[in-house]
């Protein structure tokens, strides 16, 4: 049974929480890192990595990778092959966006219970807005969304809350009324400090720790949850 809630939009994250895209990240990833003779990275490395943006999931890999015996890297060299690895990275990503991704269980009927809400609705992640708008597109997403913006959409990413606080300005809704539903505590960290209530997907990538040690408004399975009256109570 659905329930009204006093929310005036909902913000949500894209990368583990409306698409699987692992299987993006690593064929783009590891294609780069092989194009320099970079030994290639295992999905749990890069699925641990990923949410933080795609500079962050570069360095942190290639630290790994320049730690292993037969490579034996130094941290100096992390900053020398940040650059080359990243120009590859971004045109194979381009080049496989969406190929090896797909959208989770009941994202799209989420998002249709959402539109019949009247509730306006962001995407806002940290992937760069190039990957994220062809990605929506070709998901059939895209038209969810009033306003799609990404890791370089402003000065800081998230965890930061300033993403949130800007989507919020740009919804004309009040922060404390602006739901995020993410899937990490990249995104809970954000919304605690932006002052937005928060619920969170069981089944995204958290850096490999259980979602559920974060403290949200609920957990839930599947995006079409969201307003079941027997999970969460009405926000305040």
């Amino acid at each position: 049974m659905s329930i009204h809630l006093n929310w005036q939009a909902v913000m949500i994250d894209l990368d583990g929480t409306l698409v699987d895209t692992i299987g993006d990240f690593e064929v783009a990833l590891n294609r780069a890192l092989a194009d320099l003779h970079i030994p290639t990275a295992n999905r749990a490395l890069i699925e641990r990595s990923i949410g933080k943006g795609s500079e962050h999931l570069i360095r942190t890999v290639l630290k790994h990778q320049l730690a292993l015996p037969e490579v034996a890297g130094s941290v100096r060299e992390v900053e020398q092959l940040f650059t080359p690895v990243w120009e590859r990275y971004e045109k194979h990503y381009l080049n496989i966006n969406g190929e090896f991704s797909k959208v989770f269980s009941g994202v799209v009927e989420g998002l249709e219970q959402l539109r019949r809400m009247g509730l306006p609705l962001a995407c806002l992640t940290n992937k760069p807005v190039s990957f994220t708008t062809p990605l929506l597109k070709d998901k059939g997403l895209l038209n969810f969304f009033e306003q799609v913006f990404g890791g370089d959409s402003f000065e800081r990413k998230k965890p930061d809350p300033l993403p949130l606080l800007k989507t919020c300005e740009a919804l004309r809704s009040s922060p404390a009324r602006t739901l995020m539903v993410g899937d990490s505590s990249n995104d809970a960290q954000a919304a605690d400090a932006a002052g937005c209530p928060l619920v969170l997907m069981t089944y995204g990538y958290n850096h490999g720790e259980p979602v559920q040690n974060i403290p949200a408004l609920a957990w839930l399975d599947s995006l079409d949850q969201l307003f079941d009256s027997a999970r969460f109570a009405k926000s305040k």
